[in-house]
Order: structure tokens, then C-alpha cells, then sequence
């Protein structure tokens, strides 16, 4: 009696998750047009730009393959309302074809956010391909020592077996399984001094087999952890999604990970 029972509560939880991710995807389409422009903020800045006295180091968020900041909506409302104020979303052209070349226009927000808010250490957070990228900066850039945390959201650290379909963007290769990209991020990186915080959902239907959505590497310190009943669109704005983000960034801003970076 007990495999029918389980079965039957794990399509409930299959169709409920199915109903959810709609749902965030009907409220992201509305969304959309919102982020279509960049924000001003997120640009690099004069060197005479003075920020206000931060509360808290900056975080950047990146958005997925052919989306926008817009998809970050919920989960900035959700932090703003505990007191996250230094909160900047960014655009990448939706039509990128190189996730190197990415991460090399991404170094320029972390240097910009680095010296607007004061030299802090920045936070990275990124969904999907948003997440890729922020990792291949961090990792093979160097970008490790402005940026002590990378928090990513339903991201292909191992690949897709999705991307093996035939689509017209030439990025989709990159996130294949067996590309060269993901190849050079399985080199080793010892010394790397970034925190990495892996979120999946467990329903996405984008990143298969699911858990590649987890890092495992033996030269990075990560954090792998599951959302259940959470879809790739709608994983941003889960509430426990959400709910790791914050606590990721709440023992951040406690000390040992900043303490680390700056030894």
C-alpha cells in the first residue's frame, strides 16, 4: 500500500508544481516588458561616483537565456522587505553567444559595484545561463577576489541534455554536457576563494537531468541544495528559493565568508 500512496502524493506534488510554474510564467510574461531597459545603476560609473553609506555589500543579479532583469521582480521586493536596499539586476543581450565573452562584460558591473559602494565585496547572483556566467567569471577570470559569494538559481553546471536539441543560438552548445566550456570549468581552480551556493528545482524541465543543476567540483567550496515542487522559470521567485538566497547572504554579511576573502 505504501508505493501506491507515494505515488499517487508524487503526481499531486508533480501537478501542483506544473500549475505553479505557469503560474510564474504567466506573471514573468507580464513582467517582461518591465526589464526590457537596462538600469542605470547597473552601468560602470564615473570615477567620481559616490554612493550612499551601505547597509550591506552590493549583489548583482543575472538573468537567464533570452530573459531579462525582470525575472528578479520577486525575489528584490522579498529582500528589499528585509532591508537588502544595494540590489542591482542586469541585461545581457538575450542574443549572447559566448558565455566567456559574458562573463568578461560581467567583470565590468562587479568593478562598477565594487567601487560604488566603497571597495565591498560583491555578491553574484545568477539564474540559468545568468548563473553560468557569473561562474566562468568567477572562476576562470580571476573574478574570486571582488566577489566572496555566487548564488545560482536552476544553472547547468554540469549541462542539459535540452541543449542537445537543434535551436538557432549558438550559446545553446555551450550548455551541452560534453562542450568545451564546461569542460575548461571541470579544470582545476585551486584557490579559489568564492563561496558558491547551487539552488534546483525539483521539477525543472529545463536542466536534465536535474541534478546537474548541483556544482561539484573539488576545488570549490559550494552548497547544493533542492526546492521541491520548484520549476525552472518560477524557481526566482519560490518563496524557499527566495528564502535560500536570503540565508545565503545573511551568513555572508555575519563575517566568516568576507573574513575568508579578505584573508
Amino acid at each position: 500500500m505504501t508505493i501506491p500512496f507515494q505515488r499517487a502524493a508524487d503526481t499531486v506534488r508533480t501537478v501542483r508544481g506544473a500549475g505553479a510554474e505557469a503560474a510564474a510564467l504567466a506573471g514573468h510574461l507580464l513582467r517582461y516588458p518591465t526589464g526590457v531597459q537596462p538600469e542605470r545603476r547597473a552601468r560602470p560609473c564615473p570615477a567620481r561616483y559616490a554612493a550612499p553609506p551601505a547597509h550591506h555589500s552590493p549583489v548583482l543579479l543575472l538573468h537567464g537565456f533570452i530573459d531579462n532583469r525582470a525575472v528578479f521582480t520577486p525575489l528584490r521586493r522579498a529582500l528589499a522587505g528585509h532591508g537588502w536596499t544595494h540590489l542591482h539586476a542586469l541585461n545581457h543581450s538575450p542574443l549572447t553567444k559566448d558565455v566567456r565573452a559574458a562573463a568578461v562584460l560581467l567583470a565590468r558591473h562587479v568593478e562598477w559595484a565594487r567601487e560604488a559602494h566603497d571597495g565591498a565585496p560583491v555578491a553574484l547572483v545568477g539564474h540559468s545561463l545568468g548563473g553560468l556566467i557569473a561562474r566562468y567569471y568567477v572562476q576562470r577570470l580571476g573574478g574570486d577576489e571582488l566577489v566572496d559569494i555566487l548564488i545560482t538559481l536552476a544553472t547547468p553546471h554540469e549541462g542539459t541534455t535540452a541543449a542537445l536539441l537543434p535551436t538557432p543560438f549558438p550559446i545553446t552548445r555551450q550548455l551541452r554536457p560534453d562542450s568545451a566550456l564546461l569542460a575548461e570549468l571541470r579544470l582545476p581552480a585551486p584557490g579559489c576563494r568564492t563561496h558558491f551556493t547551487a539552488v534546483r528545482g525539483e521539477l525543472d524541465e529545463l536542466i536534465l537531468p536535474g541534478p546537474h543543476a548541483w556544482l561539484h567540483h573539488p576545488d570549490l567550496d559550494a552548497d547544493n541544495q533542492l526546492v521541491p515542487g520548484a520549476g525552472h522559470v518560477g524557481l526566482p521567485a519560490h518563496p524557499r528559493a527566495v528564502e535560500s538566497v536570503r540565508n545565503a547572504l545573511e551568513a555572508r554579511e555575519a563575517g566568516p565568508l568576507t573574513e575568508r576573502h579578505a584573508s
